[in-house]
C-alpha cells in the first residue's frame, strides 16, 4: 500500500539545498509515503538557500542505525557541501550500495548524483545532475545528459535524476512513479 511506503531522505548535516528536500519531501506526504530524514548524526540539519543559511530540519535517524530494509526507496537532495560531505560518510556510501543491491529506486538532484559516484553504482547508467558533475559522471561509467529529468533502468534498479531545482515538477513526477506512489 502506498501509505506504508517508507523514503529516506539522505543529507549531511549542512548545505542542502533546502527546496530540493522540502518539495520532493511534501510530494511523497501527499502522495501518502512516509518521508524520514537520515543524517550523520540525531539533532538538526541545516538547509541552505544557495549560499545562505534558511531552515533547520529534524533528523529521523541516524546513518548507522539505519536499515535500508526499512525503506522502499530514497531521494538525495542537492547543494554543494551537502553532496560533498555525504560523499565522504562511509556510512551513507553503504546505504546507498545496499539499496541498489536490493533493487530499491534512487532519486538525486543536483549535486546529489557524487554520492552515487562515491558509492559506484552509476556504470551502464544514464543520467543527468548539475553541469559540473558530468565529467565525475562519465569517468564514473555512465553516461551524463542535459535534460530536466532522466530515468534509467539499467542494472536492475531505477536512478531518476535531474539538475536544479528549476527541475522538480518533472523529479517529484518521475521519483514518485518510481517510489510506486504516483
Amino acid at each position: 500500500m502506498a501509505e506504508q511506503k517508507k523514503i529516506a531522505f539522505l543529507v549531511a548535516e549542512e548545505g542542502i539545498e533546502q527546496v530540493e528536500l522540502t518539495d520532493p519531501w511534501a510530494h511523497v506526504e501527499k502522495a501518502g509515503g512516509v518521508p524520514r530524514l537520515l543524517a550523520p548524526k540525531l539533532g538538526t540539519v541545516q538547509g541552505f538557500n544557495h549560499l545562505t543559511p534558511a531552515d533547520t530540519f529534524p533528523v529521523d535517524v541516524d546513518y548507522a542505525d539505519a536499515s535500508p530494509s526499512d525503506y522502499d526507496g530514497a531521494v538525495i537532495p542537492g547543494g554543494v557541501a551537502n553532496a560533498d560531505f555525504l560523499r565522504m560518510d562511509e556510512h551513507a556510501v553503504r546505504f546507498v550500495q545496499a539499496m541498489v543491491e536490493a533493487g530499491k529506486p534512487i532519486a538525486s538532484i543536483c549535486h546529489g548524483p557524487w554520492l552515487l559516484v562515491e558509492a559506484d553504482v552509476v556504470r551502464g547508467k544514464t543520467l543527468t545532475s548539475w553541469p559540473s558533475l558530468k565529467t565525475d559522471i562519465r569517468n564514473a561509467g555512465a553516461e551524463w545528459e542535459d535534460s530536466e529529468v532522466c530515468v534509467s533502468d539499467a542494472n536492475g534498479w531505477t536512478l531518476v535524476t535531474s539538475r536544479k531545482p528549476d527541475d522538480l515538477p518533472d523529479f517529484n513526477r518521475e521519483a514518485l512513479k518510481a517510489f510506486g506512489l504516483e
